[in-house]
């Protein structure tokens, strides 16, 4: 499928805008600029894209530096985000919703028609279970009923991409995944495995819709395709995902099995009724201490719960499905961690 032959992508030296920038040269794009806090990766890299990008180091709240390094660009694909539970409310809003105003601020200065933005599901979630729902069964949560800051500042961001949507002169579409793996994931599967002392929390019997990197990638291609005037996906969101749901420590647990720790089942199981005071406990202590513990009444939430999406409106709407399996993507994202990780971690650098 064709790409725009000139694109940026926010976020290219994370996990998913670094293979977005690989997939998008693969597909077709003769020029991609790879815009991020971060500079230019240098480990687990192919050379052969090296030609085709531009790194840009620079900050998504300075928009001045957004605006020069968009410049030359069709379309922009704005990944980056500050993710994870464990940074100031504060920057979180600079990051993720400022930086999105100065994306939007951006392409109107330019005259660059096309944003696709990385979204995520967690801004619909009120820490129930979720069973196969559609997008248009999931509100963004009412102010002040978030579960966390990430969530938020997301949801901030993706309202105002949806508002700056106008069908002709700007055309806008939000796609996430949800719970994305695969090879160089260092945020979700790096810290299933990483951790010796994980138990099973609960019943273990919870399921998850996962998305593998490429099928991601894939979603957000073909959400730059959509963007034209009158077309269904101007200014929505989708979830893209794998497919069918998984059980999450099932999967979690054969990923460790494989690299050599002993199965989570030869461990007693930790209640609920447990681990959640404890959670609620480093809240207090973390608050009192001006530090984030990583156990949070968020964190235990999305380890028990059912997370699993429907993915009929993005296959609908953008023509999406999975270009690979979930069985076939988790296999090779363990032989991944095993060959490329493993001897890493075996030598004390991920203690």
């Amino acid at each position: 499928m064709g790409v725009p032959s000139r694109c940026a992508v926010t976020g290219g030296s994370g996990f998913v805008g670094r293979r977005l920038v690989e997939m998008l040269i693969d597909r077709g794009a003769t020029h991609v600029v790879s815009f991020d806090v971060a500079p230019k990766p240098t480990k687990w890299i192919d050379p052969k894209y090296d030609d085709r990008i531009t790194y840009v180091q620079g900050d998504l709240v300075n928009k001045q530096t957004v605006v020069d390094a968009f410049k030359g660009v069709d379309c922009v694909f704005h990944i980056a985000a500050l993710v994870g539970p464990y940074h100031p409310q504060e920057l979180y809003f600079k990051v993720n919703y400022e930086g999105t105003l100065n994306v939007i601020d951006a392409c109107k200065t330019l005259g660059i028609r096309k944003i696709v933005m990385s979204s995520s599901p967690s801004t619909r979630f009120d820490g129930n279970d979720i069973n196969g729902l559609r997008e248009d069964q999931l509100s963004i949560r009412p102010k002040g009923q978030f579960l966390q800051a990430y969530a938020e500042t997301k949801a901030m961001g993706e309202m105002a991409m949806r508002e700056a949507c106008d069908g002709e002169t700007l055309l806008t579409v939000a796609v996430a995944p949800h719970q994305v793996y695969g090879p160089r994931d260092m945020l979700f599967l790096h810290n299933m495995l990483k951790t010796r002392r994980l138990r099973i929390f609960a019943s273990g019997k919870n399921k998850c819709s996962f998305t593998h990197v490429d099928n991601y990638c894939h979603a957000l291609i073909l959400g730059e395709a959509a963007l034209y005037p009158g077309s269904p996906a101007l200014g929505q969101f989708y979830i893209a995902t794998d497919g069918e749901p998984q059980n999450f420590w099932k999967v979690v647990d054969i990923a460790r099995m494989a690299i050599g720790h002993p199965s989570l089942k030869t461990k007693i199981a930790v209640p609920l009724w447990l681990i959640m005071p404890v959670a609620h406990l480093c809240d207090v202590v973390g608050w009192c201490m001006g530090v984030k513990l990583k156990l949070t009444p968020f964190s235990v939430k999305m380890l028990v719960i059912n997370r699993w999406f429907s993915i009929d409106n993005v296959t609908r709407d953008l023509g999406y499905k999975p270009i690979i399996p979930f069985s076939e993507g988790w296999a090779s994202t363990i032989d991944w961690f095993t060959e490329h990780w493993l001897p890493e971690y075996k030598a004390g650098k991920y203690d």
